[in-house]
């Protein structure tokens, strides 16, 4: 990877894979959850709002839209702020403006101030939490990072199974104002959970090498160099279009069962089924993606579980009974949650440690389009053809041609590295991973190192991890 000097942590420490790397995990497990099941489980609120308002549910819809929308789209500000002022700033600051969203929006008296307040302010807010807690997890672990990414990648099912029944009681007991002022408080815990984003400190001998160079490299907030690497560019493409259909089930499931003339209580089960199984599905495929045959082929792996992902898609297409959609919604499970757990490890794996605070919020921004065009594309055509099977084949073979873009593209377009090339990395990764004690390598060594990393994007991958 290209020596980019930013907010990335000593490059010569060791990723601890344990210690207080598991109080990060927690955070992260936490903030991944508030995250992506927030926008969900406010559809709890949206038959209140209508009536307090009078306008219609394509208008409160847009509350959810808004959130996902500041959740990817602030990407590349997010990256910026975290290059700038480093993770745990960003995130106390990210949980104070969640909690403000949501307590400003208990005193709102109509619905465009509750796109401001909830939509614009608790988003940031969520954005600015949700992605240096997934940076921090980045350093904190290495051997075991497939494992922390599955995980991590539990929080959105385990909080969507709590937020939405929490949300209920709180309408029920005290109206959606007296709900979101109380949501307003839970979501302060993002603070709590920045304040555990310690970060890493390098020995003394790779500090006092690395002072003098660092004054004369000039930081950049934006790392747009990643683009030269074809491994993210891949990836960035492939991801793109496996988004375009990933949400469309899930959106529509329920509805489609209502369509077949089954109960409202059956028709939403099939969520919780899907849910429930997301849950076990995303540490074990972290488990899995940790293996040592599978983790140097986890780019396959993430195709495999897209693959799967849009096959499932085109089956579900073809249930007509509530028994074949249950089948659905397992399988769907099985394979949401793959992708879940696996779509940051290929990130992190891809680009390195040091330019994925960069990457990442390069690739949210990209992604951000695709959110806004898919479900609503999807209902467009659900309009026009009045069948939820065109919607259902639509998405899987978005989501399958996602697969086929990552997998050709890594096998045709990103050369191996030498065994003598990759021989090498091992060994210098060896002389970086000794403890400060035991090295034998002197002040001078260590920066004659840094001064030779070679800059390798878009000629081999930039990670041996990745394998392709």
């Amino acid at each position: 990877m290209g020596a980019v000097v930013i907010d990335d942590g000593p490059s010569g420490v060791k990723a601890p894979d344990g210690g207080w790397g598991w109080a990060v995990l927690f955070g992260c497990f936490v903030i991944t959850g508030f995250s992506y099941a927030f926008p969900k489980a406010m559809s709890v609120f949206f038959k209140e709002l209508i009536r307090e308002f009078g306008v219609g549910y394509s208008d409160t819809a847009w509350i959810s839209s808004i959130l996902l929308a500041m959740l990817y789209g602030s990407g590349p500000l997010c990256s910026m702020c975290v290059n700038r002022f480093g993770c745990r700033p960003v995130m106390l600051v990210g949980g104070l403006f969640a909690s403000l969203g949501m307590i400003s929006a208990s005193f709102c008296t109509s619905i465009i101030q509750i796109y401001v307040t909830v939509g614009v302010i608790t988003g940031l807010g969520l954005a600015l939490n949700f992605q240096p807690s997934l940076i921090m997890l980045n350093r904190y672990f290495d051997k075991r990072r497939p494992l922390a990414n599955g995980l991590a990648a539990a929080g959105s099912p385990v909080f969507l199974c709590a937020l939405s029944p929490l949300g209920q009681v709180l309408q029920h007991q005290y109206g959606w104002r007296g709900g979101f002022l109380i949501l307003g408080g839970i979501l302060l815990n993002c603070c709590a959970c920045g304040a555990l984003m310690r970060p890493l400190e390098a020995p003394k001998k790779i500090e006092d090498a690395k002072a003098v160079p660092e004054k004369k490299i000039k930081k950049k907030l934006l790392d747009f160099s990643v683009f030269k690497d074809r491994g993210f560019l891949i990836y960035t493409v492939a991801a793109s279009i496996m988004v375009l259909g990933l949400f469309v089930p899930p959106v529509f499931v329920v509805s489609y069962a209502k369509d077949l003339k089954y109960p409202d209580t059956k028709a939403a089960l099939l969520l919780t089924i899907l849910g429930f199984i997301d849950i076990f599905a995303r540490p074990i495929c972290g488990i899995v993606a940790g293996l040592e045959w599978v983790r140097p082929r986890c780019v396959y792996f993430f195709s495999f579980a897209m693959l799967f992902n849009g096959f499932t898609d085109l089956m579900g297409s073809m249930s007509h009974n509530y028994g074949g959609l249950v089948v659905f919604c397992i399988f769907f499970g099985i394979s949401y949650g793959m992708v879940g757990a696996l779509q940051f490890e290929v990130l992190m794996a891809i680009v390195g440690t040091q330019k994925f605070s960069s990457a990442i919020g390069l690739v949210l921004l990209v992604e951000a389009m695709a959110v806004l065009i898919g479900p609503p594309s999807a209902g467009k055509l659900l309009d026009a053809t009045h069948k939820y099977m065109y919607v259902f084949l639509i998405a899987g073979i978005e989501v399958v041609t996602s697969s086929i873009v990552l997998a050709v593209g890594n096998a045709c377009c990103i050369r191996k590295k030498p065994e003598h090339s990759q021989a090498k990395d091992v060994a210098e990764r060896e002389v970086l991973n000794k403890h400060p004690e035991d090295s034998k390598v002197d002040s001078i060594e260590v920066e004659q190192f840094l001064k030779k990393e070679p800059e390798n994007n878009g000629e081999v991958v930039t990670n041996p991890e990745t394998c392709v």
